[in-house]
């Protein structure tokens, strides 16, 4: 039945979407479909002993000294389809198998045969005053040596048949402790196990309910059409026209600070000049009024006329190096830049921008109906998977699962009371059987104290103490009941031995080491007919290979049953997970979008012989070397405050006069000039700023007219060809976009196909609780609570029915040095006889 809710709920899940299947993987945004309900399982399928887990490894150890072969597969195998016996070998590997158990139960019965037949043998000597039954003692001279002999013999094989009896006692009770903790276990896996159940439908539920994600993200998509495919056509065209409108603006800007450096540069030649011709004038009127007083008569004289001739010779100096008259003017060029201004090229190029980047709009515009359709379509699926949900009668099956797991546990929890009343009676049993061997060690102790107290060396043998005599009793007493209890005690351990023993070698080793699952999983075992018995049972197909260890091994890790039991034998979620009817019919729709772009214009005829017009401005005809020589120029020929100083240098070596005074004036005017002209021109802001922006104006402007025309051909030609572009190959850049924008679409319900394919392979129905209930019933109950308690129980007391051979020896012997001896004799060196 359980196996059935399985196939029924995962069948439920890969027909809820079967619209989904994997056609093309592009990479789309990704969904977030969140995390599928999971309730955490209470059960922990680990037993952690505690102390006594020391005991159990000794037990293992010791087991594995009785019987260190390895698992005899083929053995269970032939016993299991009853051909055991068949071949001659079988019993001789089977007694190899086992020897190591037959050697000690052997050894076993042989002690619950003798041991009792001794007892029996023993007594009857003893009452025929033999055997150490005769009141007498002879004296030796190492008698006190020998009796502190057998006395510590006797203590030490008490000791050790205490901690037998202490590990005998520590088993039971544990095995009792874990008996009584056993219902928080059991009622902890049918607790996980209601989760499982109650908590499956709701993970569907789930994975239902997330292609609304799926469906809502496709819609987003659909409803910002224009933002989604508008945006990825216009990406695609935008690598060209981008450039080819980015071009035309540039331009159009280049119009713009043409047009500045051309104002710049006929001011700055205006203010320029106007400096240079007033500094022209004041250095002509200089030179002339100083070519006046070299032409005096005082310059004839012979002591002047040299130094008159030097002066008159350097006069060609005083004048202006940097003629701004001369440049030419570039009013014309103005005038034809600003005729191109006259049409707002920028203002053009924006017109095409916007155009262009109303793609999205006209997407939405032309694609509303076919859209609508689209949706539809989307809204349909999730219709379908509403009903489809409603028709499946889950909810009928969990409840009848829960109503049969509801009465197994109270099955459970009505018979627990009587497992722990039975569980009484085998603590209790096994309580008395320690018991018996307490009683021995009680006497044997009793006896090794009251005869260690009471012994006086001084005293004969026929003069000792009650308390002596006492102990001497108890010890014998201790040797009575050593020989009525052992042989049931023996009994009782080799009885264990065996069963424990083999429970321990045969299942819970197998298991541990998942053998025993090896041995479920032979072709052929559990039915002559099936190749492999659980793929028989469930898919009715014994061929397939399902194995009991790959079932358990995927529920321990807590996998979906649907990999766990390979449901894909029973149904293929790739072939039902089949979106191909819904996806054909979106592709299609999409695949007819009709986006008409030719009413994008990037720049119109005007904007285009507006460029053509600037290129043939005239600023390539500038003459820009005079501009950049003149404007290298200093401003005067000489460096006027040098020429006054030497002027002045001159007239002292005239003669005292009217003429050296003549030149001295005449040096202190160039002084003037040169301090309120030529200082002005070359530090004085209005003119160094004149200099300055037309050395930035006129290099500006050789930059923009080197090969003006070309730059404006190309920029046109690349408007062409980006118009071109949109008009005759836009299409087929929309079919290349729109099939992406489909992909994107379709991709979506893909990432839900293989969302919900990892769900319910890793997370929906995860059949931990079905491992944990093996784990329960074979890990923790059989192996861990019963067998390794078993197991130490006939470990401690077998280990103490032994260690009473040696005990009973010494306690008779150390009795006869206790005991009150009727008769006594003369000291003798001779060997004591019984």
């Amino acid at each position: 039945m359980a196996v059935e809710l399985c196939l029924l709920l995962l069948l439920f899940c890969g027909s809820t979407i079967s619209e989904v299947q994997p056609i093309y993987k592009p990479p789309p945004g990704t969904l977030d479909f969140g995390f599928v309900p999971a309730k955490t399982y209470d059960t922990g399928a680990y037993h952690e002993p505690g102390a006594i887990g020391i005991l159990f490894k000794i037990v293992h150890a010791f087991l594995y000294l009785v019987q260190p072969n390895t698992f005899p597969q083929d053995l269970i195998r032939k016993l299991a389809q009853q051909q055991f016996g068949n071949t001659q070998g079988d019993y001789q590997k089977a007694i190899y198998y086992e020897i190591g158990f037959i050697v000690s139960a052997a050894l076993g019965l042989l002690f619950i045969l003798l041991l009792p037949l001794v007892g029996l043998c023993f007594c009857m000597c003893r009452c025929c005053d033999n055997c150490g039954g005769e009141m007498h003692q002879r004296q030796k001279k190492n008698a006190d040596c020998q009796r502190s002999c057998f006395a510590t013999f006797l203590f030490v094989a008490s000791l050790i048949i205490s901690v037998g009896v202490l590990c005998a006692y520590a088993a039971n009770q544990h095995l009792t402790n874990q008996v009584r903790g056993a219902k928080k276990l059991v009622n902890s896996n049918f607790k996980d196990l209601k989760i499982f159940l109650n908590d499956t439908p709701a993970q569907i539920d789930y994975l239902v309910s997330q292609y609304n994600t799926t469906k809502d993200k496709a819609l987003s998509d659909l409803n910002n059409v224009g933002p989604v495919l508008g945006t990825r056509v216009q990406e695609q065209l935008g690598k060209e026209v981008r450039p080819a409108l980015d071009a035309a603006l540039t331009m159009a800007g280049a119009i713009r600070e043409t047009k500045e450096a051309l104002e710049n540069v006929s001011v700055s030649v205006e203010v320029l000049q106007e400096g240079t011709e007033r500094l022209h004038a004041n250095l002509t009127d200089v030179k002339m009024h100083l070519s006046n007083t070299l032409n005096d008569s005082a310059c004839n004289a012979a002591q002047a006329a040299s130094t008159c001739n030097i002066i008159r010779n350097s006069l060609g100096q005083l004048n202006i190096n940097a003629n701004f008259s001369g440049l030419p003017g570039v009013s014309s060029q103005l005038a034809k830049v600003n005729d191109v201004l006259k049409i707002d090229l920028s203002s053009l190029v924006q017109k095409g921008y916007a155009a262009f980047n109303d793609t999205p709009d006209l997407v939405v515009n032309q694609t509303r109906n076919i859209l609508s359709d689209i949706k539809s379509v989307l809204e349909s699926i999730g219709s379908n998977i509403t009903a489809f949900t409603r028709a499946l009668p889950v909810q009928n099956i969990l409840a009848d699962l829960m109503v049969h797991l509801t009465q197994t546990e109270a099955y459970v929890q009505d018979y627990f009371p009587v497992v722990e009343q039975y569980d009484f009676y085998r603590w209790l049993g096994c309580l008395i059987l320690c018991c018996m061997l307490v009683l021995i060690l009680v006497f044997y102790y009793l006896g090794l104290l009251c005869g260690t107290c009471g012994y006086d060396k001084h005293a004969s043998p026929t003069t000792r103490g009650c308390i002596s005599n006492t102990g001497g009793n108890f010890l014998m007493a201790g040797v009575g009941f050593s020989f009525l209890f052992s042989w049931v005690l023996m009994i009782v351990v080799v009885l264990t031995f065996v069963t424990g023993g083999n429970v321990e070698k045969l299942v819970c080793e197998p298991f541990e080491d998942k053998n025993l699952f090896k041995i479920l999983d032979t072709p052929y075992l559990l039915n002559k007919h099936w190749k492999n018995y659980l793929a028989g049972i469930i898919f009715k197909n014994p061929n397939v290979n399902l194995t009991f260890e790959k079932v358990y091994s995927d529920c321990k890790e807590n996998k979906g049953i649907y990999t766990s039991l390979h449901l894909e034998h029973l149904f293929n979620i790739n072939e039902l997970l089949n979106i191909s009817m819904y996806t054909e019919d979106v592709a299609l729709k999409i695949e007819h979008i009709q986006i008409n772009l030719s009413k994008i214009i990037l720049l119109d005829e005007t904007g285009k012989e507006n460029l053509l017009n600037f290129s043939s401005s005239g600023i390539d005809g500038i003459d820009f070397s005079a501009y950049l020589t003149e404007i290298n120029k200093s401003v005067t020929k000489v460096d006027l405050l040098s020429f006054a100083n030497d002027l002045e240098a001159r007239a002292d070596q005239l003669p005292k006069g009217a003429l050296e005074n003549a030149l001295k004036g005449h040096a202190n005017n160039i002084r003037m000039i040169h301090n309120q002209q030529v200082v002005p021109l070359e530090q004085a802001m209005k003119y160094v700023k004149a200099r300055s922006t037309l050395n930035q104006s006129i290099r500006l402007l050789k930059r923009t007219s080197s090969e003006l025309m070309v730059k404006v051909k190309n920029v046109i030609s690349a408007v062409n060809a980006a118009q071109n572009l949109i008009n005759n190959n836009a299409s087929q850049v929309i079919v290349q976009e729109t099939k992406k924008y489909m992909d994107t679409i379709i991709g979506y319900f893909e990432q839900y196909t293989e969302w919900v394919k990892e769900s319910i392979s890793m997370e929906v129905a995860a059949c931990k609780p079905i491992a944990n209930v093996i784990d329960t019933a074979v890990d923790i109950f059989l192996c861990s609570y019963i067998a390794d308690s078993v197991n130490t129980f006939w470990f401690g007391l077998g280990g103490s029915s032994m260690f009473l051979i040696p005990a009973i020896i010494f306690a008779v012997k150390l009795s006869k040095y206790y005991r009150r001896m009727d008769t006594e004799d003369v000291y003798d060196d001779s060997v004591e006889q019984w």
